[in-house]
């Protein structure tokens, strides 16, 4: 595995993740000015429906960053070997065969000829209170909020069958985070690194999810509006690794 995923079993990390569709040329320049001195330990790319190149987005970004830049792929076409690695997204919340396995095996000769770093990943949805765009086009029904159990059991399957990492996520501009009692359940049960990501709109939210025991938070829509905050979470970030 990579530099990055190892970091993940030292030391707390974020992300932020760009949509191909939301951001061009010059707002992709803003966005990587605003990472200096307060950058993420990896951009992650993609979205539950992309019309854009993902691989434009990508050579984008690394004109203006050195941050690793990892694909965070809503299907099959959402694939380049610009990338640096791919978080593999096994769906393990929801039944669809496509989405635990039919994209995977279109992707799969793909991203063996590419050589980038594949991180196979177990992808949990999570209720947060309204229908959101993974929900939609996955065809799938996310775990209820209040339902644990289930929630522990689902991540605890997903590491039995050898998936590297588990991502809890409450869906794009969900109305709510993942629950925190949820989290610290999973994050006893499991010993993977833990990525949480959706509802996550001030550095209160972030910190309560780091304490919950997430080893990664995603962040997404709040900075498309406010990029100024990336400072914030990467000074929480760094206060709890004791920086």
């Amino acid at each position: 595995m990579s530099r990055f995923y190892e970091s993940l079993s030292q030391r707390k990390g974020f992300a932020v993740l760009v949509d191909p569709d939301k951001q061009d040329a010059q707002q992709l320049g803003q966005l990587a000015a605003s990472f200096e001195g307060a950058a993420p330990d990896v951009l992650l790319v993609g979205g539950s429906l992309v019309f854009c190149p993902v691989g434009d987005t990508i050579a984008l970004l690394k004109e203006c960053t050195d941050i690793p830049v990892y694909l965070f792929p809503g299907d099959a076409t959402q694939l380049s070997d610009r990338a640096d690695g791919i978080f593999f997204l096994s769906l393990i919340s929801g039944r669809n065969p496509e989405f635990l396995i039919g994209n995977h095996v279109v992707a799969a000769p793909h991203l063996r000829r590419s050589g980038i770093d594949v991180i196979p990943t177990g992808y949990m949805l999570i209720e947060n209170g309204h229908s959101t765009s993974v929900e939609y086009i996955s065809n799938t029904r996310p775990i209820p909020f209040g339902k644990t159990d289930l929630a522990v059991a689902t991540a605890m399957a997903g590491e039995l069958l050898g998936l590297k990492m588990i991502y809890l996520e409450a869906g794009s501009g969900a109305a709510k985070t993942v629950g925190i009692d949820m989290i610290a359940a999973i994050r006893k049960a499991v010993s993977v690194p833990l990525v949480v990501g959706g509802g996550i709109r001030s550095v209160q939210d972030a910190e309560n999810v780091y304490n919950a025991g997430a080893d990664l938070v995603v962040i997404g829509n709040r900075l498309e509006e406010f990029p100024g905050q990336i400072r914030e979470f990467a000074a929480l970030r760094d206060r709890l690794n004791g920086a």
